[in-house]
């Protein structure tokens, strides 16, 4: 299986490439802004994966790079979302106009096989436990409207060139390599400041935290054994959530200041347009046979040690 993977550089693209690789010749495309070369550099070394550096939005550059593909997984995208109330073009452009031309360049190459990272923020701000279907709430951040758009974009594709699309709607995705999120956040802060921990919002926040591996390897199962829908929509996350206070009490835990005190905002969201509490049904993935190995809690608990080797040593 001949692979493209744009964003493969970065965090759950590098790890995706460590599973394509098995499989087949890989492409990364990747315009290296956050994804690092040594994330595969032993792929690279070997010969299994080749390194295209282009920008997603270079339209001709990424179509002339997919030539002669069996699949693209589309992981490209503003990886903070807190970044896109500064710059509010960021989530148009590295969403849903990068999965556009992301898109675009298949259709030109024939490539069938389209896979997208989207994200359980395009369920907005409800407090129920969402399942695919349930779409009544409007995203509430930038960046889960870019997801959402792409998504769309995905569905207008399939039905009108032919395209077989694969959406996994992730949770909060952790592990090593990570390049953003509230563990590494917590982490950076703590070697800067070994005393104390700042914590946007008041801590009570709760989110589905998905190990990086499990991430991995649903995607793959997914494009393995979906089949029927136009396009494949699947939850990617565990049932379970764990809440920002938890994940900070474990990074302080880890770090070399384990009586670092820990001082919390007092708002119920971290920032504007961030889901205080979120919970996703990943009840029809398992009906295809799909379950995650580890829960949110031990999720976070395996990637802050993970993280916090990275960050501190040891």
């Amino acid at each position: 299986m001949r692979s493209f993977v744009v964003g493969g550089a970065g965090f759950i693209g590098s790890h995706l490439v460590d599973r394509l690789v098995e499989r087949g010749p890989v492409t990364v495309y990747d315009d290296l802004s956050v994804g690092k070369p040594a994330f595969i550099g032993a792929h690279l070394a070997s010969g299994r994966a080749t390194l295209v550096e282009g920008d997603a939005l270079d339209l001709p550059r990424l179509t002339a790079a997919l030539r002669d593909h069996d699949v693209i997984f589309h992981l490209a995208a503003n990886p903070e979302a807190r970044w896109g109330l500064e710059r509010t073009r960021l989530d148009l452009e590295q969403g849903t106009i990068a999965t556009y031309n992301a898109l675009e360049a298949a259709r030109v190459n024939g490539v069938k096989k389209f896979v997208f990272s989207s994200s359980g923020t395009v369920y907005g701000n409800v407090a129920e436990a969402c399942g695919e279907g349930d779409l009544g709430s409007l995203p509430i951040s930038l960046y889960g409207a870019s997801k959402f758009a792409g998504e769309a974009m995905i569905a207008a594709f399939v039905e009108c060139f032919g395209l077989e699309g694969y959406i996994c709607r992730f949770g909060n995705v952790v592990g090593p390599r990570g390049t953003h999120g509230a563990i590494l956040d917590f982490c950076m802060k703590l070697k800067a400041t070994p005393g104390r921990l700042e914590v946007l919002g008041d801590g009570r926040q709760a989110k589905p935290y998905l190990h990086v591996t499990d991430c991995t390897a649903g995607l793959l199962f997914v494009l393995d054994h979906a089949t029927g829908e136009r396009p494949a929509t699947y939850n990617l996350a565990p049932p379970d959530s764990t809440s920002v206070k938890r994940i900070a009490e474990l990074c302080v835990a880890q770090s070399p200041n384990p009586s670092a005190q820990i001082e919390y905002g007092t708002t119920p969201q971290g920032w504007p347009g961030d889901v205080p509490r979120s919970l996703v049904k990943p009840d029809k993935l398992a009906k295809l046979g799909f379950r995650v190995r580890h829960s949110s809690d031990d999720a976070v608990r395996l990637a802050v040690a993970e993280v916090a080797r990275e960050v501190f040593g040891g």
